[in-house]
């Protein structure tokens, strides 16, 4: 049993943790969890900032969604982050486009998941889903690199990844949402992710995603994923977003990001000492 002592002005009080139940809780994957129905709530991560990660992964998020799309992080940027903190907390890293290179790339980081944007019809699904698995099942490449544990757990990553890895594409386009009932058929999709800010794009409504024609867009690829039992996932910009997803049976969230909290908080302060 492992012992924790907290330093208090009466009695010392001692936490034991069962080892047992904590190696039972780390087993379970993220893809386990998806499969499994449990909404999970994440942030997204964009500083190329281990630290800043870090100090999100101890705050009590289900996963941390790492951004190479839209933010300035390198493939080393991903790979010091998955070393910070995937032992404490599961990491999906969005590429920065469809592509075979960037997703093995990735991949090879070791992350627990990947994010493939801008998904828009069956066929584009069926070709992330097999660069991302090795053969027979797909056509991921192979390497060795910081996911085989640099080559001393090289079989059994080869093993075990294309049952342990999960794929995840993102509807963000008018497109996606006109062909979201093929889309989900295809095998191998662990989840669906929504992009409204995107999707409003494509639909001539940059940013207004609060519109009627936005929130039916979004309601019908979130319909279609229920109704094919593939878990589908959402950004709510804060808390609010978070919990009317929620309530809505979305199974994982990304719920705000590091550069809004900084800015927020930071807001918070000054706004408070000027008064």
């Amino acid at each position: 049993m492992e012992q924790v002592y907290a330093e208090s002005t009466g009695p010392t009080t001692i936490n034991t943790v069962n080892p047992s139940n904590e190696n039972k809780k780390m087993k379970e994957s993220f893809r386990e969890k998806l499969r499994c129905g449990k909404s999970q709530i994440g942030t997204i991560i964009t500083l190329p900032c281990p630290e800043t990660a870090e100090i999100l992964s101890d705050a009590g998020f289900d996963f941390l969604f790492i951004d190479t799309e839209h933010a300035p992080l390198s493939i080393q940027d991903v790979q010091h982050i998955l070393q910070t903190v995937q032992h404490k907390c599961p990491c999906i890293v969005r590429a920065p486009l469809h592509n075979e290179i960037w997703i093995k790339r990735i991949l090879d980081t070791g992350p627990d998941g990947i994010v493939v944007p801008l998904v828009n019809s069956a066929e584009e699904a069926a070709r992330a889903v097999s660069f991302c698995r090795y053969p027979p099942e797909g056509k991921r490449s192979v390497g060795i690199a910081r996911a085989h544990r640099y080559g001393e757990k090289f079989s059994e990553y080869i093993d075990s990844a294309n049952s342990a890895v999960a794929v995840i594409v993102q509807a963000e386009h008018i497109d996606a949402v006109r062909n979201i009932d093929s889309i989900v058929t295809v095998k191998g999709i662990d989840g669906i992710f929504i992009g409204p800010y995107d999707l409003s794009g494509s639909m001539g409504m940059t940013g207004k995603v609060n519109t009627p024609e936005v929130r039916e867009a979004v309601r019908k690829v979130h319909t279609t994923c229920l109704n094919a039992g593939i878990p589908a996932g959402i950004f709510g910009i804060d808390s609010d977003a978070g919990a009317r997803y929620i309530g809505q049976k979305y199974s994982f969230i990304a719920a705000g990001m590091d550069i809004l909290f900084l800015g927020e908080k930071a807001r918070e302060i000054i706004e408070k000492l000027n008064k």
